[in-house]
């Protein structure tokens, strides 16, 4: 079959939050704009994000809530476009909105509802999708780009690179995006999970016999620390404080949980004092589910009534409750990873523009890029600022 050519003003590579929003500024803004995706829908993480209902953004996005090889490079684009402007355009579609914790805003219905408002913006600017076809080949000449795409070709002066990281693979997730970074001479920061979670083995995995038990905890790794729910399962550890903090982790690591964050120090001695015929694990089921106070105290070993143990003692199982350490043994990898750490180095690209130094019309946003969030909406925001400052600037 003879491939077909068009020319647009700009291509976006990738049909998820960035590219979509990326789209429909650059489309609003005039230009003639083609979003080219693999998969057969839009948005596919969108609709899967918090539980169907897409944790959107958060109240409290900051620079340093993003870990980057450069802390600085998210600065500018997340004080152009910030929570309060996504809100904003939320509000103008009648999304109806909730906080739920920690700053997360959640659609009230469902993620669907930001997926057509993305379109909806698309379709403003008069964008074309072209989905389900695979991208064969990107080739760059005579300051144009041209991507053959099934059995279609078209060219533009500017490319944006919105593929996204390789979370989550059976969404269509792949590591595309840096193999064409290095296809234009852009370094790429070696990607790994994040958002994750870790595994045990040897004496840890005797907590696989918790698995389902949550329990609210401080997990930290290195000066990283997220005081939030931390969840046992079958192969380690989970919830949103081990997700957090495994961002932050790299194997060899060690990640230590405060299971009893809110006891101030020598609540044991007080305990000794008040109710000296309690058994610790007594004292740690008043705070903790049953299952893991009975592990707790089984693991400390320490037997009979706390009257009875000298008060170092006492201090010494304070500490340990307070700084349980151990060190993952690795983490359930992409396939469970809610985002990527790593990816596109950000020395190479503008951070008001996110165009390529080096490289004239390319483009790169949201997690194919090397920034990455917190739990709780601030990827999706990420997504948002970086698509709409790379559409502003096309």
């Amino acid at each position: 079959m003879t491939a077909t050519s068009d020319r647009y003003d700009a291509i976006v590579l990738g049909a998820g939050g960035a590219g979509l929003m990326c789209a429909a500024v650059a489309g609003q803004r005039g230009h003639r704009v083609l979003v080219i995706d693999h998969a057969d829908a839009p948005g596919k993480k969108i609709l899967i994000s918090g539980g169907g209902r897409c944790n959107f953004t958060n109240l409290g996005v900051a620079p340093d809530r993003y870990l980057s090889k450069n802390p600085h490079f998210a600065k500018s684009a997340l004080s152009r476009f910030t929570a309060d402007d996504f809100i904003a355009l939320v509000d103008r579609y009648a999304i109806a909105w909730h906080e739920k914790t920690l700053g997360q805003l959640f659609c009230d219905g469902s993620a669907r509802q930001i997926v057509d408002m993305l379109l909806d913006q698309c379709d403003r600017g008069g964008v074309t999708l072209r989905l389900g076809k695979a991208i064969r080949d990107v080739a760059h000449s005579d300051d144009r780009y041209r991507v053959a795409f099934g059995d279609d070709v078209a060219e533009a002066p500017a490319l944006v690179i919105a593929t996204g990281g390789p979370s989550i693979p059976k969404m269509g997730a792949t590591g595309f995006a840096y193999d064409l970074a290095r296809q234009f001479g852009l370094k790429v920061v070696e990607p790994r999970p994040a958002l994750v979670p870790l595994t045990l083995s040897g004496e840890d995995a005797l907590f696989r016999s918790l698995s389902g038990v949550s329990a609210p905890v401080v997990a930290s790794c290195g000066k990283a620390a997220f005081a939030e729910a931390a969840l046992f399962t079958h192969r380690g550890l989970s919830g949103p404080s081990i997700l957090q903090v495994s961002s932050y982790w790299r194997p060899g690591d060690e990640i230590a949980i405060d299971f009893l964050p809110r006891h101030a120090a020598d609540w044991l001695i007080a305990a000794k004092r008040e109710r000296p015929r309690a058994s610790l694990q007594q004292l740690l089921s008043a705070d903790l589910p049953a299952r893991l106070a009975e592990a707790l105290a089984g693991r400390i070993g320490i037997a009979g009534e706390v009257g009875a143990q000298r008060d170092a003692t006492l201090r010494d199982v304070e500490r340990r409750i307070a700084g349980w350490r151990f060190v993952p043994n690795g983490s359930e990898g992409f396939a469970k990873a809610e985002v990527t750490v790593g990816g596109i180095a950000t020395q190479g690209l503008s951070s008001q523009t996110m165009e390529a130094r080096r490289v004239p019309g390319l483009y790169a946003i949201g997690e194919a890029v090397d920034v990455t969030g917190w739990l709780g909406g601030y990827n999706f925001q990420w997504a948002w600022a970086s698509g709409w400052a790379a559409g502003q600037a096309i």
